[in-house]
């Protein structure tokens, strides 16, 4: 495994990070409490120190699954939690008494006195823009609650926005063969402010894995059902914003046309986010054992050919940007 500085003045991160969003059994069936436990220990045992969760994941189950994970471990590790998309606080109620609860609530459920990371859940570009919650995420660091504070979010715009904010420790984005549009001029503008890049739906909400096909049934409780057409929230958060079918068409042509031999749909989607050194984590979800090691092992992968990444920008400007959907 190797590893990444977050941002020019954060802490160091292995550059395959784990996304525990699927702990807390939002989509598809929670792992049971023995099976995630297994899950975060094989991370940590293949490398893996950065875990991304939220307060609101599993209604904080997964935060709950990482703080006993945590109990009596030597080994150090991040874990990079998110505030703003809990009941009664989205979409307008961003004030400094619902942020400190916020993170008070996720310190008890990790089992911490301070938080590595805070960064904002999604939150509506009016607030970013406003900009009063981020001097309630410095007060909280002053006050030694949290280490750093960023932000998840969903458009481009809005990265931009925040990177006006002084003192911003990172960015979660989405960025993914299907998700180029940051372009060299983001990731300069974040290497000049020293904000670090957290990369999440790496393989297009499982798309990019190659796994699946007009036949894939998804459950009820799973968001590739329900939110396939932004339901329920940003239809970007699903399948990157692409409709099932041409999703499914683009994987095949990129199969045909674009990966290299010898090498999986996974190990080729996770390697060409790795192959930008402005990144510094991409953080796939696992639900097995196996899936979390194998992860792992595509940082040690040789990067992609600069002839193979021009290429994958020609097909994206070509036949993936104009059917993204939602604001991006």
């Amino acid at each position: 495994m190797k590893y990444r500085t977050l941002g020019k003045h954060g802490f160091r991160v292995s550059e395959i990070g784990l996304g525990c969003w699927q702990l807390g059994g939002d989509w598809g069936h929670a792992p049971d409490e023995d099976k995630a436990l297994s899950i975060l220990r094989a991370a940590l045992d293949s490398g893996i120190t950065l875990f991304d969760t939220a307060d609101v994941y599993g209604g904080g189950r997964s935060e709950r699954v990482i703080g006993k994970f945590l109990k009596g471990l030597d080994t150090p590790v991040r874990v990079i939690t998110k505030f703003g998309r809990a009941e009664g606080i989205y979409p307008d109620n961003y004030t400094e008494a619902s942020l400190r609860e916020g993170v008070e609530g996720s310190l008890e459920r990790l089992g911490v006195s301070y938080l590595d990371l805070v960064q904002l859940h999604c939150i509506p570009e009016e607030i970013l823009e406003r900009g009063d919650i981020f001097d309630a995420l410095r007060k909280l660091q002053e006050e030694g609650l949290i280490g750093g504070f960023g932000a998840s979010v969903e458009t481009k715009k809005e990265g931009l926005l925040c990177m006006k904010q002084e003192g911003l420790a990172s960015l979660q984005i989405i960025f993914n063969v299907f998700r180029q549009h940051y372009g060299r001029e983001f990731f300069e503008e974040a290497d000049a402010r020293g904000v670090g890049l957290v990369v999440r739906l790496p393989l297009a909400s499982g798309l990019l894995s190659g796994k699946f096909d007009r036949k894939t049934v998804f459950g009820e409780n799973d968001h590739r059902n329900y939110n396939r057409n932004g339901e329920a929230f940003n239809v970007g958060e699903t399948f990157s914003g692409l409709p099932f079918e041409k999703g499914l068409e683009l994987v095949e042509k990129i199969k045909s046309q674009y990966l290299p031999p010898n090498m999986s749909m996974v190990e080729f989607a996770l390697r060409w986010i790795l192959d930008h050194p402005g990144v510094s984590s991409v953080i796939p979800g696992a639900s097995s054992v196996e899936q979390v090691m194998a992860n792992a092992k595509i940082s040690d992968l040789p990067e992609l050919s600069p002839k193979l990444h021009d290429r994958l920008k020609e097909f994206f400007d070509k036949e993936v940007l104009d059917d993204i959907r939602g604001p991006f």
